[in-house]
């Protein structure tokens, strides 16, 4: 079984410990939402988003998965937390691999189409614009922030 299918198998039932382990320690993530992260703090968004996410589906279909190369889109269906509204986000990864562990994740998505669904109509009218993706940084930044400080103290996240 590669990474990929270890990866996405361990998402779709939520288990973040095992996505965690499959990060190098001097991996680091990024996506819109959360712009650069360092393995440790890749590991906590991860149990943090996913122990937080109500009604949480997702489906996934690997393009590739290489010894050194995964590029996947997948949906995850989902209420976001913070305002009870449902969330379809259609994702596209690619993951840089070494020795059998991910070194580098770049998720990328449309951030005012997720921003109109999680924040209803002031997301619709402002998610496109920089002052509002800066806000949802801060705030999901704070989150994990937040959240590091009550699973694990003393935890860098960034």
């Amino acid at each position: 079984m590669g990474v990929a299918e270890r990866f996405y198998d361990a998402f779709t039932v939520r288990d973040h410990y095992t996505m965690g382990l499959l990060y190098a320690e001097h991996a680091t993530f990024s996506d819109p939402v959360f712009p650069l992260l360092n393995a440790k703090g890749t590991r906590l968004m991860w149990q943090m988003l996913l122990s937080r996410a109500e009604d949480f589906n997702v489906d996934v279909e690997i393009v590739e998965d290489s010894a050194s190369r995964i590029r996947a889109n997948w949906v995850a269906n989902y209420t976001f937390s913070a305002t009870g509204r449902p969330v379809t986000n259609r994702v596209q990864t690619e993951m840089q691999l070494a020795a059998g562990k991910i070194v580098r994740q770049q998720d990328t998505f449309s951030l005012w189409r997720w921003s109109a669904q999680a924040l209803g109509a002031k997301g619709a009218l402002l998610g496109w614009t920089p002052i509002v993706h800066n806000k949802i940084q801060a705030q999901a930044a704070l989150s994990l922030r937040d959240f590091a400080r009550k699973v694990a103290p003393d935890s860098k996240t960034q």
